[in-house]
């Protein structure tokens, strides 16, 4: 028997919610099942793969409200839970769209003039996917849905520090038969994400880098394909010739969104000496005037940290930096407010490399602000880290692209910040520690889960020359 797991309220700070987490006999059955249901799923072809996931869209459509509100429960925040849903349906639509020409077969000639080639691809039977707490929807089904109309079934464990959202969509998958044999959400900790890992052929994992790596090694063992997507430090390079408002309302809006809690969030800021203090003082009058959402939703733009042993994390990140010297322009306190943890959008100026605030991962509406004198220098700063997942620049286009080439990272928004949130079709790979495995963004993401097949046809019956 399994012990159950309390999980907290993030506005409240009340266990309110229980989880009990699955046997391992029970989780094994449940990748049997859905083996089984791959089966039929694969000869439904993708116009009936299509349609399937068209009936799931209509049935959270049903449940939209339950979904919201569980959502918000799990998060503490509004708005961005309800952006999150929007953008887990537009992605149905888009997949929908694009997968009939994706897995479009081929057939071809070869240098051999007698040798015909025909390609296919075989889906992984059943996939794993492990996601972590800051998205929990998107986060969570990002991978699930090419995966599925790829042709694979689907288990789906979210963090247990947010999980409510399973059920409405439980609910909504149960409505549609077809679907309910190849995809299900299990709920539970670590140790279940682990098990999982032992019943799956693929594993698709979104979370730290120390977790990251145990996933890495044991799919190792079993021989099955990882992709990871793992943390980020992502700088921001602000060159002269950069538009100053542009580029500190972009910045504030990539560092804060979602109260800093996103793998893509601004984490280092880096900006040219001759513009160093204009930027700041409109950096700081902008962070100003953004509010918490508290003491409800509807407040304002900030909501709570919901992960409690995050909130630690972001207070000993600041205590590190003001014991070394670092200057809070704004913010630079982590609050329980009736026992939920905040922390005002917080701007932090004599930084350096010395401080965890600019080497690890903060996840937290936290903006430390460092000054360069060369563009070399900029450069080198941006990529002294151990992370390589994304980053921005600012400054005239030309100049800002050619900076970008030089920066080792999968994704970089040029005079934005935070784009591969809202744009999926470009194909990008995490540098260093920041992940592993093909891209999830473009028509990658789903061939990730297919493994190529050729056909070889002789299509005429003289001897080969080469035959003895």
């Amino acid at each position: 028997m399994t012990n159950p797991i309390e999980v907290r309220n993030p506005r409240t700070g009340k266990l309110d919610y229980t989880i009990v987490p699955p046997s391992s006999n029970w989780l094994e059955q449940q990748c049997l099942r859905l083996r089984q249901g791959q089966k039929h799923w694969l000869k439904m072809g993708v116009k009936g793969r299509i349609a399937a996931l068209q009936q799931w869209k209509q049935a959270i459509l049903s449940e939209r409200d339950r979904l919201t509100e569980a959502l918000v429960n799990d998060t503490g925040r509004l708005s961005i839970s309800v952006m999150e849903i929007d953008s887990f349906l537009s992605s149905i639509d888009r997949w929908c769209q694009l997968v009939p020409e994706l897995l479009s077969e081929s057939t071809k000639s070869t240098t051999i003039p007698f040798i015909q080639l025909q390609q296919t691809s075989s889906p992984y039977a059943l996939v794993g996917v492990i996601s972590p707490w800051n998205f929990p929807l998107l986060l969570s089904t990002i991978d699930a849905i090419p995966a599925l109309l790829a042709g694979c079934a689907v288990i789906i464990k979210p963090s247990e520090i947010a999980s409510r959202f399973v059920a409405p969509l439980l609910t909504a998958i149960n409505a549609v038969p077809d679907l309910r044999d190849v995809l299900t959400f299990v709920e539970g900790g670590g140790a279940t994400g682990a098990n999982l890992i032992e019943y799956v052929d693929l594993v698709c994992f979104t979370g730290s880098v120390l977790t990251g790596r145990k996933v890495a090694e044991a799919a190792a063992k079993r021989f099955i394909p990882a992709f990871l997507e793992l943390g980020g430090k992502d700088p921001a390079i602000v060159l002269p010739s950069a538009n100053l408002d542009l580029a500190t309302s972009a910045i504030l809006w990539g560092s804060i969104v979602n109260t800093g809690q996103s793998c893509l969030s601004l984490e280092r800021i880096y900006v040219a000496e001759s513009i160093f203090e204009p930027f700041v003082n409109k950096l700081v009058a902008k962070a100003k005037s953004l509010q918490l959402a508290y003491p409800t939703v509807e407040s304002g733009e900030i909501g709570p940290i919901i992960a409690e042993r995050q909130a630690a994390i972001i207070r000993e990140h600041l205590l590190d930096a003001i014991e070394k010297g670092a200057i809070v322009l704004c913010g630079g306190t982590v609050e329980n407010k009736d026992g939920g943890w905040w922390c005002h959008p917080t701007v932090l100026t004599q930084v350096n490399h010395s401080m965890i605030v600019m080497t690890e991962e903060t996840f937290g509406p936290i903006m430390p602000v460092m000054a360069f004198s060369t563009v070399e220098e900029g450069i080198n700063l941006a990529n002294d880290t151990i992370y390589g997942l994304s980053a921005a620049v600012f400054a005239e286009e030309k100049e800002a692209l050619a900076v970008a080439q030089q920066i080792n990272a999968g994704a970089i928004s040029v005079n934005d910040a935070g784009l591969t949130a809202l744009i999926h079709e470009g194909e990008k790979n995490s540098f260093k520690y920041s992940g592993l495995g093909g891209s999830r963004m473009g028509e990658a993401a789903l061939r990730r889960f297919l493994r190529k097949k050729a056909f070889l046809v002789k299509t005429n019956s003289a001897p080969d020359p080469w035959w003895f």
